[in-house]
């Protein structure tokens, strides 16, 4: 029997391309499994083995993921507090935790091989030239092991050849060790009579009574996930401490871009083989790190005017190049992916000749100000339409700015032509990407470099 796994997207506001659909196509694409998307906004459902778990844990749209205890579609919960609560309660004991205990003993283990080759990673003597630091950064990226498949098939024919085994052994490491757990509620929806912390604390009772585990809301091993959106109650089990966005990422900078909305934004642009993709405004390199890593048959070219900027994405490829040469054991073929700092205003590249340009540009918040803006965005604009392919070229750009983008965009209606709009949360930020169609209009080159 497939379990039913969960995966949370950032939330998005808006219906148009959401990021939930993104996620579910790239779950259709890679696991083959259909996806629901859930009611509950950023939240997606698939079946999948669980021999799959290692592939799951590489999906790049998605942030955390949980695996499903129960859901109810239409729960009715009582009216006054003190009975809603207490059905909560009630409701621990009748729901089916044995499966969903042994995925997340099967991701466990995972994560504890991980864990040891991370150790075994961080005990290498640095090369000339790096430092330690460096090492560890590039060690803890390198969580994708060509063996993870063939272990958890281990691990899978061990439980299933050996369950009254497992049944025992769970319970002398239970006498050893008690489980220490927490459980964290999202609620959403205004018709509920009791809050999310007086759910999460009564429900988290009756688990610490049925299980006899002992709570723990720093240091737990098992998180328990009770999601409420209106009458729609989910009960699951997190399969991921932290977010899935950290992966590329060793060194970050004041403003960097999670992966997850990373990968979204690229895959908005439809990349094809032979594609040049450019980020003139590339910060830590999120943008082209994740499209070198998921399109290699693109060549990508990441800038920067900020030198500070263009060495941590410098040392973000290089972890990238480190965590390659580990993988496969021998030496590094690289990656299609070229830094450069440069001046956005006035590109060192030819007219016409970029495909796709995907870029992060700034809010006006922690980087620049609103002001500047209402002189850059246009200047930007202008220099992208004159590098980008006339006809077939795209944009993809990230703004809360939005105002300012409006009306640079509709100076230069006659180079990009808007396609269609997705509203994402950054960091609390209500947020614009902007897909943009080049259009057939010729743009001059005011200068030689050729």
């Amino acid at each position: 029997h497939a379990p039913l796994l969960g995966g949370k997207a950032r939330e998005v506001f808006g219906q148009r391309h959401p990021r939930s659909a993104t996620a579910a196509a790239e779950v259709q694409e890679k696991l083959g499994s259909a996806s629901r998307i859930s009611r509950d906004r950023g939240k997606i459902y698939f079946e999948v083995p669980a021999r799959c778990l290692p592939e799951v844990h590489r999906l790049r749209s998605v942030d955390n993921l949980f695996v499903v205890v129960q859901e109810f579609k239409d729960y009715q919960f009582k009216e006054t507090k003190e009975d809603a609560l207490k059905d909560l309660e009630g409701l621990v004991k009748k729901l089916p935790w044995t499966d969903p205990l042994r995925i997340w003993e099967l991701n466990n283990s995972l994560k504890k091989k991980k864990t040891k080759r991370k150790k075994q990673n961080l005990q290498r003597t640095p090369a000339v030239g790096q430092s330690a630091e460096e090492m560890q950064g590039e060690a803890s990226q390198n969580e994708e092991d060509d063996n993870e498949q063939s272990e958890t098939k281990n691990e899978l024919r061990a439980s299933s050849g050996a369950e009254t085994k497992a049944g025992d052994e769970r319970k002398d490491e239970g006498d050893a060790k008690v489980l220490k757990f927490r459980v964290t509620c999202n609620r959403a929806g205004d018709k509920h009579s009791f809050t999310s912390n007086e759910a999460a604390r009564d429900f988290g009772g009756a688990v610490q009574e049925h299980f006899q585990w002992k709570a723990d809301m720093t240091n737990f091993d098992v998180e328990v996930l009770l999601n409420i959106h209106n009458n729609e109650v989910v009960v699951g089990i997190a399969l991921t401490e932290e977010s899935l966005h950290r992966r590329n990422i060793t060194h970050f900078g004041p403003t960097t871009l999670r992966s997850t909305l990373a990968y979204g934004m690229l895959r908005l642009c439809d990349p094809q083989p032979t594609d040049i993709i450019i980020d003139p405004m590339c910060g830590t390199g999120a943008i082209p790190i994740e499209g070198a890593m998921e399109w290699p048959g693109c060549y990508h070219i990441a800038g920067d005017n900020n030198p500070q900027a263009v060495k941590r994405a410098a040392s973000n490829i290089c972890s990238l190049l480190k965590k390659n040469e580990n993988k496969e054991s021998s030496a590094s073929l690289g990656v299609p992916l070229d830094i450069v700092q440069w001046d956005i205003c006035n590109l060192p590249l030819r007219t016409g000749s970029v495909d796709v340009i995907v870029t992060d540009m700034p809010f006006g918040k922690r980087i620049g100000s609103k002001k500047k803006n209402w002189d850059l965005y246009p200047a930007c604009l202008m220099e992208m339409g004159r590098i980008c392919t006339p006809g077939t070229g795209r944009a993809v750009l990230l703004t809360q700015d939005k105002k300012c983008f409006a009306k640079a965009l509709s100076r230069l209606g006659h180079i990009w032509r808007k396609n269609h709009t997705v509203w994402v949360n950054v960091g609390g930020l209500h947020a614009a990407v902007y897909l943009l169609k080049r259009t057939w209009e010729r743009v001059e080159e005011k200068r030689s470099f050729w």
